[in-house]
């Protein structure tokens, strides 16, 4: 149990007349050790009090500044959550309003309800439950599992150490979290997916919100629930047509003795694309190929897959033939290039060439497109990767690079992640420049952000991830989980909302960044596990993170800016983006496709789907200098930090109108 003392009064939170009815109201009143002041903050993230039979409760759920504050039996409910924030704000998980001092005062018997958050003293609050400790835990240590099965497993691991205490643990695979314990617990059941393949890692959290840097990495492959050795059937009535240099497939759907999984596209013999379903949603029966010569046969077939790989015959095989030109909105698709690392940030130069950041290895490539030669331009100083997702990451080049030649970098270094620039002369990096512009975003594991953009305002934008604290995303003083906006040489605009690198809050894990012909911005996030998102940003916006994803959650709440077009994880997990004539591209991961959608006044229209399996997992899509697009892909070694263990692709994609 502890107190909960306002910072603008130095006076308790307290319930009034020491009551425990349903019902009785808070207050602040000098602090004096009763039971009316003891508060538990617990796992669930509520604030019980006289001897955890009564929660701190939002009357009527109400979500509407001022909301009137109670305490009520514990029940769940949302309007009984609440989330400590890393300044020490107190914030109702379902309204998005903070804890606050009526009318800021500071008397004896002042009561206490919900307001729109300010960061007035009325509005801080110290705990041993709160933000008063800065200090974050140390790492879980011997992360490991044992007792696999094929839908469950033990994953446990040595405790972590912290100041004041470990207060829960949060339990993630691959960048999504699937379970918090409590600080006492060093072992958990989790349950898996058979035939999947998940890296599995531990933060530790205490009670301040504070959380550790990630354990390591436990890889696990669950064995299937059943033996199942019965392929698809063969899917029938294969069909095709061209318009243009796009065909289109359709086909009958096969059946299965559990459920078909996928469906491999295959082009003149060689696989091209993939349709996948989940255990709940069979597959499409169709498929677009994109990027294809004019005038030109081709033949396809289509096998059918299950859970188990078993795969079916191959369907009846359809020639279709191209049209003379493209006439549609993708047309042809040329390799540029190759390279064993994950190519990440990705620029171009006045004179037309390419400059792109190697994640792991942490340098940086000059390549010719024309000729596809590449040479490297120099190694970037302080980077360390995370063994997951940092390392080296977005790039940007100056609006006058012709002539001030400075290429600016985010990237993770052994204590944060920082945005910096470099020179970049006579085609090699000059490390003696290196200038540090903004450094302390907090980093982890995963969601490091790390996408760079520079606006037609001539500011630098920057995506930044919440560190695996969902809290940092709605703490304006933190710059985890936002859009950050600076001035070129890294100091702060005069017209920011928040008086700092701040320009949008309330994001997960963003990464794309791009403008429109009218000057917008637009975002592209990651979700958990439900829903990505792609968010057109305003000034000084919340986004809603961790109250809300996509449109689940709290996302109905007044101050919440919805997404302008939201993807189940299964489509999406994407990265980047680009505009090209006011039309959004979007390149996914888990997605494995590219999405295009035109931007009509602040909707995104007719929404396509091309390159779905083609080309496998696309991390970067950026404008090409000639009206189309780079394409990066991001296949293998993905989810580590070993350099140079991948095998991935640079493509340019020519667009119609």
């Amino acid at each position: 149990m502890s107190t909960v003392v306002g910072v603008g009064s130095g006076r308790c939170l307290d319930v009034v007349g020491n009551s425990d009815a349903l019902g009785a109201t808070v207050n602040i009143y000098d602090c004096n050790g009763q039971a009316n002041q003891a508060w538990n903050f617990t796992l669930a993230g509520e604030f019980r009090i006289f001897n955890d039979t009564r929660c701190l409760d939002v009357k009527g759920q109400d979500t509407t500044a001022p909301a009137t504050l109670q305490i009520y039996t514990c029940n769940g409910g949302p309007n009984q959550k609440w989330r400590i924030n890393a300044d020490g704000t107190i914030v109702g998980t379902q309204s998005n309003l903070c804890l606050d001092v009526t009318g800021g005062g500071t008397a004896n018997g002042t009561l206490v309800d919900l307001w729109t958050c300010n960061g007035q003293s009325n509005q801080r609050w110290t705990t041993s439950a709160g933000s008063s400790d800065t200090q974050p835990p140390t790492v879980p240590g011997n992360a490991r599992v044992s007792n696999l099965l094929c839908d469950s497993v033990t994953f446990a691991w040595n405790a972590s150490t912290d100041n004041v205490g470990v207060a829960f643990y949060d339990i993630y695979h691959d960048g999504q979290q699937m379970k918090t314990v409590s600080g006492s617990t060093l072992s958990t059941s989790l349950t898996v997916v058979p035939g999947a393949t998940w890296g599995l890692y531990v933060n530790a959290r205490d009670a301040a919100g504070n959380v550790s840097q990630a354990s390591t990495t436990v890889s696990i492959t669950p064995p299937q629930c059943q033996v199942d050795t019965t392929p698809p059937t063969t899917p029938q009535q294969l069909a095709g047509s061209a318009s243009g240099t796009t065909v289109s497939l359709t086909w009958t759907a096969s059946t299965d003795n559990i459920g078909v999984r996928s469906y491999d596209i295959f082009r003149n013999g060689s696989k091209v694309g993939t349709v996948s379903g989940t255990g709940a949603v069979p597959p499409a029966t169709s498929f677009i190929d994109s990027g294809l010569s004019a005038s030109t046969s081709y033949q396809y077939y289509i096998r059918a897959q299950d859970g188990q790989a078993n795969v079916s015959p191959a369907s009846n095989t359809v020639t279709v033939t191209t049209g003379a030109s493209c006439g549609s909105s993708v047309c042809t698709v040329r390799q540029v290039a190759t390279d064993n690392d994950i190519p990440w940030g990705l620029v171009t130069l006045p004179d037309g060439t390419i400059l792109y950041g190697r994640r792991d290895a942490k340098d940086i490539i000059r390549l010719n497109p024309t000729t596809g030669a590449k040479a490297t331009v120099g190694t970037v100083p302080n980077v360390q990767s995370t063994d997951g997702e940092g390392g080296l990451l977005g790039l940007a080049i100056s609006p006058n690079y012709a002539s001030d030649q400075w290429l600016y970098i985010m990237h993770t270094s052994a204590t944060d992640n920082r945005i910096v620039r470099i020179k970049v002369q006579n085609n090699v990096l000059n490390t003696s420049t290196e200038q540090v512009l903004v450094s302390g975003i907090l980093r982890n594991k995963f969601h490091d952000g790390g996408r760079l953009r520079f606006g037609p305002d001539g500011k630098l934008y920057a995506s930044t991830g919440d560190a695996q604290n969902g809290d940092n995303a709605q703490n304006i003083n933190n710059l985890a989980g936002k859009i950050l906006r600076l001035n070129a040489d890294g100091s702060v605009p005069s017209d920011n909302p928040f008086g700092n690198y701040v320009w949008s809050y309330g994001h997960r894990n963003p990464q794309g960044l791009a403008f429109d012909s009218q000057g917008r911005l637009w975002e592209q996030e990651f979700g958990n596990g439900i829903m990505d998102e792609t968010n057109l940003i305003t000034r000084g916006g919340n986004y809603g993170w961790p109250a809300c994803e996509g449109t689940s959650g709290s996302c109905g709440t007044s101050g919440f800016i919805a997404p302008k077009r939201t993807y189940p994880t299964s489509d999406g997990s994407c990265s980047g983006i680009a505009i090209v004539r006011d039309v959004l591209y979007v390149a996914c991961l888990r997605g494995t496709r590219m999405y295009r959608a035109v931007i009509s006044g602040g909707n995104l229209t007719n929404v396509q789907t091309y390159f779905n399996g083609t080309y496998g997992r696309l991390r970067t899509v950026e404008p090409a200098p000639d009206g189309g697009l780079w394409l990066t892909t991001s296949n293998n070694g993905d989810k580590d930090s070993t350099p140079n263990n991948s095998n991935e692709k640079i493509f340019h994609v020519t667009l119609g109108s």
